[in-house]
């Protein structure tokens, strides 16, 4: 049986927030040490400060997940035509070894326009598909849909609503899905309606009755956000509010510490083979970086835990010994009893 891609996180805002941390943990467990993590510019390229908005999120991580050992880059796949073009191999080499992948803050048509039909979409995806965690937030939830809402061309420049074709990661997965953060947005007072990603319900409203028929939008609470987990089929709502679901416009919500299947987003399926719909470029040069990554060394980490519990064999401390023994499993590591001694091996 296929090994189920990795987990997908979505966050409604707060990445750098006390709820987006719990999410980046939960997320992180799932790793071996060290974790690495690969962020990408490209939603806030257009921006001066590009590199400082996903550096931010860069230190918070740092600091968040000190205890995961984590190894962060930064990528600045930030505009084709320029020396940081999101076609670029070199600058994309953290992408082939993450295993967690963050996009953020910015703009959602922008990221759209750079990353469509880009390598840097297509080892995401494949690195997707090979086991690597996918966490968006703010912008990057809403140009992933199938769908993007154009927020800043509707309450900024003043454009009619629309739809805009999103980069419709979900569709790997038989998922006819968009998403949209900043759900129960206030930043207006009561002067102005600025829920719904700032565009308010009555624009909203305009934006849900376009779609087509079948499809399901998400609507992400501040500081809220859903991990959908392809091992287990189940979504877990986190943070501090609601995730709410609809189809022709009408509402499920399910407060935060809730779960429900994947069934719920629609009828998912994984693709026959994990390379399907993928590049040969890009699928090429994900397997063979996870292929180097399964051979790699054995951590020091896990050698020492391995010495440690094999003293504690030896002292007949049994309780110590399996301790130890699930220190090392939770760190995606099994240890082996063979006659030539203990082996210390990768988890499957």
């Amino acid at each position: 049986m296929q090994k189920a891609c990795g987990p997908i996180a979505l966050l409604g805002s707060g990445e750098t927030s006390p709820a987006g941390g719990r999410v980046f943990e939960t997320i992180a467990q799932r790793f071996p040490q060290p974790l690495r993590i690969a962020i990408l510019e490209t939603p806030a390229g257009f921006e001066l400060n590009s590199e400082k908005v996903a550096g931010r999120v860069g230190d918070f991580m740092r600091e968040r997940l000190q205890n995961f050992n984590p190894h962060i880059d930064i990528i600045p796949a930030r505009k084709r035509g320029t020396p940081y073009n999101p076609d670029d191999e070199q600058i994309l080499q953290p992408l082939l070894h993450a295993n967690i992948i963050f996009m953020g803050p910015g703009s959602p048509t922008y990221a759209v326009r750079q990353l469509r039909g880009s390598l840097a979409w297509e080892l995401l995806r494949a690195r997707h598909r090979l086991g690597a965690a996918l966490v968006f937030a703010s912008a990057a939830v809403i140009a992933i849909g199938a769908y993007s809402l154009p927020v800043y061309e509707i309450y900024k420049v003043g454009e009619d609503v629309s739809l805009v074709p999103g980069l419709d990661l979900f569709s790997d997965l038989n998922l006819p899905l968009s998403v949209i953060p900043h759900w129960n947005n206030t930043d207006g007072g009561d002067e102005i309606d600025t829920s719904r990603c700032f565009i308010g319900i009555e624009r909203f409203i305009q934006w849900c009755n376009l779609l087509p028929t079948g499809y399901t939008t998400v609507g992400l609470d501040e500081h809220t956000g859903l991990i959908i987990d392809f091992d287990t089929g189940k979504c877990t709502v986190s943070g501090v509010s609601s995730v709410t679901l609809l189809r022709a416009c009408n509402p499920e919500i399910f407060p935060f510490g809730s779960e429900f299947p994947i069934s719920k987003l629609g009828s998912f399926i994984y693709p026959e083979k994990p390379d399907v719909g993928i590049s040969v470029e890009a699928w090429d040069m994900a397997k063979s970086a996870a292929e180097i990554d399964n051979l790699g060394a054995v951590p020091a980490e896990m050698v020492r835990l391995a010495k440690e519990r094999q003293q504690a064999r030896l002292r007949q401390d049994w309780v110590t010994a399996d301790s130890l023994r699930q220190k090392i499993t939770s760190l995606g590591w099994l240890v082996q009893d063979t006659p030539e001694g203990q082996k210390i091996i990768r988890q499957p």
